[in-house]
């Protein structure tokens, strides 16, 4: 069976939520090795055949040990058959919800100076029961301003399951 590696950076979780959906969906033509981008920065990528990357945007950002990974492991990276997926909430709007219109995969694709041969856009989750107060204050300006939600008595989840599905497919 072909191994696939397949890395994530998360904050609250909806990422790894994400990464479970897609290894679910490609069980019988993968075995996965599934692990954070914190607790790897050097691998050998030599034994996997295709290499997938996931990574959460917190308060605009990306984490910065995803850009230190790709910067490591860009040659390896580019050897393989790869894929990359942004979750933000932005992704929540129809009009920035793919690879060409979604400002932080754009931010990325400059910055990493990587260009991923799939790429993909899914929406987050909205959690306000797992941010402290002042992550909550943030959120809800940040939602004010973007048109979403700052009620924070429930938790929204935005992430297109059937768009995962289809970009599991494609893998």
């Amino acid at each position: 069976m072909k191994k696939m590696l397949v890395l994530y950076s998360t904050v609250d979780g909806q990422t790894l939520k994400i990464i479970k959906a897609i290894e679910e969906a490609i069980t019988n033509q993968y075995h996965c090795e599934v692990m954070s981008i914190d607790e790897c920065q050097h691998i050998d990528m030599a034994i996997f055949d295709k290499v997938v990357i996931g990574a959460s945007v917190r308060y605009g950002h990306l984490n910065k040990k995803l850009y230190q990974f790709i910067a490591a492991n860009k040659e390896q990276l580019e050897a393989k058959d790869n894929s990359f997926f942004c979750v933000n909430l932005t992704a929540r709007k129809a009009e920035k919800n793919t690879p060409e219109t979604n400002a932080y995969m754009q931010a990325f694709l400059a910055k990493s100076n990587w260009i991923p041969k799939q790429q993909a856009v899914f929406a987050g989750a909205l959690l306000y029961s797992k941010y402290n107060w002042w992550q909550t204050l943030i959120i809800q300006l940040i939602m004010k301003i973007t048109g979403g939600s700052t009620d924070k008595s429930k938790d929204i989840e935005f992430t297109d399951w059937d768009k995962v599905s289809l970009f599991a497919k494609t893998l």
